[in-house]
């Protein structure tokens, strides 16, 4: 005898208790919807947002809604693009957890069909997608961006040899093509005619970099299991912010770029950088590379500051750019800069008050760096004074892995109807609750750096 799900009527108090003292907005969240079905948590993550008040917060969302302009421009019609700007006014939300791999990888085909939830029960006509785009092809072991896993094997989605799958950053490798002849040696089973035609229609198409290769396959993926176009999903990446952040040090006076090339302003920034890697939960932080990580011969790069350049440590050699405003903005323009994931989040995020919705690590990472901006703002500056107010309230939210198949994508596509898989799996979410569907909070109870966090409370008290 099959024994009944029973969910419990609360959230685990223990695991709510880890939470709370950093991302209480996620506990809220949580407890506002554990008995309700999951498409109305995601319906909750996709609610409104207060609109930016302060100098600062409306310049950061102006800015945005122009790179964000002429992304839609690629994909769109003008009234479309009129239509999904005004809809991103009253409910600014980036599903901001995805890294930039195909939809047929379980945990982002699980991520975007919960964006996709949310944008279709509050009756959007298209959601934006964050893709990380500065891994290499490669990660480990015919993992990463390079490969399609297809259950019993794995393929090499683009032919690109190991030695380069595994040294070249998906942001900038290529030119690149799709691998027609291992991709056609899959065969025709059931789930085939779901998602390698899609695929294969693009087997003649040249991309500049893999990166543009894997947003356009997966655009296409997206409408093919959406044939009635309830929600388009926009995917943006580190480049979309790279213009962004170039914006903001067009000026002497924003905020930005006081912040980061004012010496005294810098170095209050960085000793609240340093303060929060030092803090209980400094394990949540990214500390991999200087504000922003430089591109040569295909590959994202470390940097460091020293003597006023951005440089790669122990390459004398390799990439020196000066630490100037009107530098930094020609090279993130030319190419040659991404910003690091702090300054990623405060143009895309946390100044132009947009909801970030994100794995277990990044509702982590997301709060510390609302506290780092709000020390380092000047409270004897009337825009900060009152942006830091705005900052009160965080629009930070848990969306990766909230639903967690552990079946593959072959194996889900196989079982849903062809052209409506993404209506039939709403109909399956509007019936399981959040707290079946995350079985009672499972993944956090497992995640480690969370875990830890309980284990150094319990020695603390």
């Amino acid at each position: 005898m099959t024994a009944v799900f029973d969910p419990s009527p609360t959230p685990p108090v223990e695991i709510l208790a880890l939470l709370s003292p950093l991302c209480p907005e996620v506990v809220r969240d949580i407890e506002q919807n554990w008995n309700a079905p999951v498409s109305d948590y995601a319906r909750h993550l996709w609610r409104p947002v207060a609109r930016p008040t302060s100098g600062p917060a409306i310049a950061a969302r102006s800015i945005l809604r122009e790179v964000l302009h002429q992304r839609l421009g690629v994909i769109m019609q003008p009234e479309e693009i009129g239509k999904a700007l005004e809809e991103f006014e009253h409910r600014p939300v980036i599903q901001s957890g995805l890294h930039c791999l195909l939809l047929m990888d379980r945990i982002t085909f699980d991520a975007l069909l919960l964006a996709w939830l949310g944008a279709v029960e509050n009756g959007l006509s298209a959601f934006f997608g964050f893709m990380g785009t500065t891994m290499t092809m490669e990660t480990i072991g015919r993992e990463g961006p390079g490969w399609l896993d297809v259950g019993d094997d794995k393929i090499n989605l683009f032919g690109m040899g190991r030695h380069k799958l595994c040294r070249k950053s998906v942001c900038v490798a290529g030119p690149v093509s799709l691998n027609k002849r291992a991709l056609e040696a899959v065969g025709d089973e059931t789930d085939a005619s779901r998602w390698l035609g899609t695929l294969l229609a693009s087997q003649d198409k040249v991309f500049g970099t893999a990166a543009d290769a894997l947003t356009a396959f997966n655009q296409d993926l997206a409408a093919n299991w959406d044939r009635s176009g309830m929600a388009l999903p926009v995917f943006i990446d580190d480049r979309l912010a790279a213009a962004a952040m170039a914006r903001h040090l067009e000026y002497d006076d924003s905020l930005l770029s006081r912040l980061l090339v004012e010496p005294a302003r810098r170095q209050r920034l960085e000793r609240a950088l340093q303060e929060a890697a030092s803090s209980p939960f400094g394990r949540f932080l990214p500390n991999t590379t200087a504000y922003f990580w430089g591109i040569r011969e295909e590959r994202v790069r470390k940097l460091v500051l020293e003597n006023g350049h951005l440089v790669e440590p122990d390459r004398p050699h390799g990439l020196s750019i000066p630490f100037e405003r009107p530098y930094l903005k020609q090279a993130l323009l030319d190419g040659v800069l991404l910003p690091n994931l702090f300054l990623m989040f405060l143009v895309l995020a946390i100044l132009p008050r947009v909801r970030a919705v994100g794995g277990l690590r990044q509702i982590g990472y997301v709060a510390l760096f609302h506290s780092i901006l709000l020390a380092a703002l000047d409270e004897n500056a009337p825009e900060e004074r009152d942006l830091a107010a705005e900052l009160q309230v965080r629009e930070n939210a848990w969306g990766m892995r909230v639903i967690d198949e552990k079946i593959s994508v072959r194996e889900q596509l196989a079982g849903l109807p062809e052209g409506a898989l993404f209506p039939e799996l709403l109909r399956q979410y509007r019936l399981r609750t959040f707290a079946e569907t995350t079985d009672d909070l499972k993944l956090v109870r497992e995640d480690a750096r969370w875990r830890k966090i309980g284990q150094a409370e319990i020695k603390a008290t």
